[in-house]
């Protein structure tokens, strides 16, 4: 078992992402977690993810503000407390399109 406290989290560059940061809050260099990583995004007006997919599972939890994902089978809207499992190689895009901040957590199989 390990505790991660918010102050000791480093953000981390997350690739083809604009007007946001990331702090990875768990991984196999933060916790000793193997199967998955845990990140949590902060993302600006406007901010967002280009269109783009990944090989592995990845899930979006909205903690604060709105996310609109963006995939092959339309588009949908996450509020607070919603959240969407994305298949890997599944393609989505991310952006805020609100004037408010929005948080999310975000968790990738490894």
């Amino acid at each position: 078992m390990k505790k991660i406290e918010l102050k000791d989290v480093k953000p981390y560059e997350a690739p083809r992402h604009f007007k946001m940061v990331s702090l990875k809050l768990h991984g196999k260099e933060e916790s000793g977690a193997q199967k998955f990583w845990m990140g949590m995004s902060h993302f600006l007006p406007g901010g967002g993810a280009e269109y783009d997919s990944a090989p592995v599972e990845r899930v979006y939890f909205v903690l604060e503000g709105e996310m609109t994902v963006i995939s092959e089978s339309g588009k949908m809207v996450l509020k607070e407390w919603d959240s969407v499992y994305i298949g890997p190689g599944e393609k989505r895009e991310l952006i805020n399109e609100t004037n408010k901040p929005a948080t999310m957590l975000v968790i990738i199989a490894e």
